[in-house]
């Protein structure tokens, strides 16, 4: 997916801004990294991405379609092509791990057994595979975050965006994701990541896109064409 942002700001009442005059282009199956000090609005850019939050000024479109402008059917059918890691896990809290990374791709269609097979493998990849059939308030804060990935990648996403993926998890975890992130990028998908992590955004050599107190100070592509719409 092609995202395009088209002097974006975010306002919050009364008048606290958290992004100003945001110009941005992330090509397709790119993978990019938003870097920044806690508050620079790199959360807030996320969520308007995929509308939790709605801009205040500007236009953000996703492979020619203006986000800022669609219905809340259009926003649903928008996001089944995304794939979401935020700090909010928000399991199911009477389901397994298991079940709840399958039950993200069993809302779209597929079969219960194919998506446990699926949802074992991203387990086992992310080094969960004992973990399977435990409760979400079993797990460490690193194992939920792994395991909100694994749900954000079963339906093969064609953007992932994540928030913090490798926090509270060791080196060889957080390049473990990285791998994971990397392939599906290789599958097609643009990644969007925000993080703190300095000795991944060296060791992937992805652009770098810095925000401070709500501006881009650097990784912006430069000049931003404006497309025709698809609706």
């Amino acid at each position: 997916m092609r995202i395009q942002l088209l002097h974006v700001s975010k306002t919050f009442p009364p008048r606290q801004q958290a992004l100003a005059d945001i110009n941005l282009e992330i090509g397709e199956r790119e993978l990019v990294f938003i870097s920044g000090p806690s508050g620079a609005g790199k959360s807030t850019l996320l969520k308007l991405l995929f509308r939790e939050l709605e801009s205040s000024e500007g236009e953000i479109l996703i492979d020619g379609r203006n986000v800022t402008r669609l219905s809340s059917r259009g926003v649903a059918r928008l996001r089944r092509k995304m794939g979401l890691v935020f700090q909010e896990f928000r399991f199911l809290p009477a389901l397994s791990v298991i079940d709840n990374v399958a039950l993200a791709a069993q809302v779209l269609g597929v079969s219960k057994k194919q998506s446990r097979v699926k949802a074992y493998q991203l387990l086992k990849e992310l080094g969960l595979k004992d973990r399977y059939d435990a409760k979400p308030f079993m797990l460490s804060a690193g194992e939920q975050q792994r395991v909100a990935i694994a749900r954000a990648l079963i339906n093969d996403p064609s953007l992932v965006i994540a928030d913090e993926p490798t926090g509270n998890i060791d080196e060889e975890l957080a390049d473990g994701i990285m791998q994971l992130f990397l392939k599906i990028r290789d599958r097609g998908a643009t990644v969007v990541i925000a993080t703190h992590h300095r000795v991944l955004m060296e060791r992937y050599g992805a652009r770098v896109i810095k925000i401070e107190r709500g501006f881009i100070i650097d990784g912006s592509s430069g000049r931003i064409s404006r497309p025709e719409y698809t609706w």
